[in-house]
């Protein structure tokens, strides 16, 4: 490969490119609430959070120093990360607060990106991330998630036009922000119902004393700010 070759390609990921016009960004965004807030769509989309929740554990486990045993994800949208190393302390208590708000946390990030015109970085920089997700998935149904999911983005960034790339770059955005807004709500009713025993707040309130409805407001504060913040970088407030 020769170094024009190269260039080009840094010069294609790291550049910049166009922001769309004012109404895709909208029909992006009413296209991802779509994906949201009907129960039918969100029982199919929501294996794409789901992917997010648990991928936000697995990184957090390796960033604290933990060992990532393993990621599934089942086909009733529901996952399970196992990492091993201490029991306690603040690498797990970040690993367990890290499900419900990664996928809002990534949305946000993606709303940086998009903002400063790199919509190829951003298409890039996650299918990197389901790459290296994939090699830590233990289960057939996860390996196919994720598998489908970097195949999407592998094929709008090698052979969409450059507007269709930012329409799939939008939308993907746009649902990690309203998409992470849903599960604490649906935390917060599985509890009210005296289900859910076991969740992510429950452990946290084991791990560090504070009742598991203070990490649930957390949940809530995080992904509600994310998508506020997130909306108004999109819509170029």
């Amino acid at each position: 490969m020769d170094t024009d070759h190269l260039t080009d390609i840094w010069s294609r990921v790291f550049g910049t490119q166009p922001a769309p016009s004012l109404w895709l960004v909208i029909i992006t965004a009413v296209l991802a609430l779509g994906a949201v807030v009907p129960h039918t769509a969100w029982r199919l989309s929501r294996n794409a959070v789901t992917i997010a929740h648990e991928g936000g554990h697995g990184l957090i486990a390796l960033l604290t120093g933990r060992r990532l045993d393993g990621i599934r994800l089942h086909s009733d949208t529901s996952g399970l990360t196992v990492s091993r190393g201490k029991p306690t302390g603040l690498g797990m208590v970040l690993t367990a607060a890290a499900g419900y708000i990664a996928p809002s946390l990534l949305g946000l990030a993606g709303a940086a990106l998009l903002a400063a015109g790199h919509i190829t970085a951003l298409l890039w920089g996650a299918t990197a991330l389901l790459l290296a997700m994939l090699i830590m998935i233990r289960n057939a149904y996860g390996m196919l998630t994720v598998v489908l999911a970097g195949a999407a983005f592998v094929l709008v960034s090698w052979l969409t036009t450059a507007q269709v790339q930012a329409a799939f770059a939008y939308a993907v955005v746009w649902f990690l922000l309203l998409g992470g807004v849903r599960p604490p709500f649906e935390l917060m009713g599985k509890r009210r119902r005296g289900g859910a025993v076991d969740s992510d707040p429950d452990q946290l309130a084991r791990l560090t004393h504070v009742p598991a409805a203070v990490w649930l407001g957390l949940f809530h504060v995080v992904t509600l700010c994310s998508l506020m913040g997130g909306g108004r970088w999109l819509l170029g407030l």
